[in-house]
């Protein structure tokens, strides 16, 4: 005959699943019991006539007055204190506007205690490893900030006490390094439009403004604006096929030019010697898949997971000698989450790298 074990109670767990009441009950009967027994034996040990109605009535005396002095003892000492740390922590945990509820002591308090208290330690880990990569990532955003402005600044510099030091009188060498001098001031004011682009998209303060309009012919102008700079670099703009029916989509014009814009001029900065770029559209049902497409040199894996981040480059070497600010990528996947849609990227070392994004389409 099989026999399940039943299973043993301790003192812990009876008094972590407990009410005052029930508590007081339990430590009441026992003691009773345990005084009954100690009652007994002395009768049985110096009296000649044992009854048993003695220790029963001694029993029965002390369980009730031990159970009000227990129920005192408990709720005046254990349980309003355990109460009091159960309403501070359920007032952090409450969010602003919210009312704190009432805590009714003939309730299991304590176990309602512990299962806040690992609530609230499990959110406190969190926020913690929350504020830890909040404060790495301000440390990281600080240092990038700095060493970007850093080169430009030290440029200046150069540039003022070479003019100082009797090149201002020299009009083959102040023309050049005031020159030189305007295009690191331009880059340093590159660098803060930038990061108040961004800083407007994190905050919500950029409102778009979304219209219907034909994105082939956007691109088209946009092609245009850096047509210059394509030419100079050898890199080809060139539609993928003949699109000679407009394609509208509905969005903030100005802010998809600028994604436009920023991923092909991404695109020229990492050509061949003589590159082309190709600008396809598809069809998606609801949306319009936006894809340029380069055969430059590529990007490794390992740097894909990362690519949008602020002022992240591939090769540090390489993209400051070309210019730019480091936020273009990161601007134009804000624009694009902006407007409720995607942006990625797949790319092989040598052959080329293909951008897209979608838009929604309009009807």
């Amino acid at each position: 005959m099989n026999s399940k074990a039943i299973p043993q109670i301790t003192f812990a767990q009876r008094l972590n699943t407990s009410t005052p009441r029930s508590l007081s009950l339990f430590l009441a009967f026992w003691f009773s019991v345990c005084v009954g027994f100690l009652v007994g034996i002395f009768e049985y040990l110096f009296h000649k006539h044992y009854t048993i109605w003695v220790p029963v009535v001694v029993s029965t005396l002390t369980f009730i007055l031990s159970f009000f002095l227990f129920q005192f003892a408990v709720e005046r000492f254990i349980y309003r204190k355990i109460k009091l740390i159960y309403k501070n922590i359920h007032q952090l945990k409450l969010k602003k506007g919210q009312k704190s509820k009432s805590v009714d002591l003939n309730t299991d308090i304590i176990a309602a205690v512990n299962k806040d208290v690992e609530a609230w330690a499990k959110d406190q880990k969190e926020e913690i490893e929350y504020l830890k990569n909040l404060e790495n990532y301000r440390r990281e955003f600080l240092g990038n900030v700095s060493h970007e402005l850093k080169t430009p600044i030290f440029n200046i510099q150069g540039y003022i006490m070479t003019l100082l030091e009797g090149g201002l009188e020299d009009p083959s060498i102040n023309r050049t390094y005031l020159e030189r001098a305007e295009k690191s001031v331009e880059r340093m004011v590159n660098i803060v439009e930038d990061l108040e682009i961004i800083t407007q998209f994190e905050s919500g303060q950029l409102i778009l403004h979304k219209e219907k309009f034909d994105i082939v012919e956007l691109a088209r102008d946009t092609m245009s604006s850096i047509q210059y700079s394509a030419e100079k670099n050898n890199v080809k703009l060139v539609f993928k096929e003949v699109y000679d029916k407009p394609i509208y989509v509905k969005a903030d014009k100005e802010s998809v030019q600028k994604v436009l814009s920023n991923l092909l001029v991404n695109s020229i900065k990492y050509s061949k010697q003589v590159g082309e770029t190709k600008l396809s559209f598809y069809d998606m049902d609801e949306n319009i898949l936006v894809e340029v497409t380069d055969n430059g040199i590529g990007i490794s894996q390992e740097h894909i997971p990362r690519l949008f981040e602020r002022f992240y480059r591939v090769d540090r070497s390489r993209s400051r000698d070309i210019g730019g600010t480091g936020l273009g990528l990161s601007i134009v996947k804000h624009i694009i989450e902006a407007h409720n849609q995607t942006i990625n990227v797949r790319s092989s070392l040598g052959i080329g790298t293909t951008f897209g994004f979608t838009l929604a389409k309009s009807r």
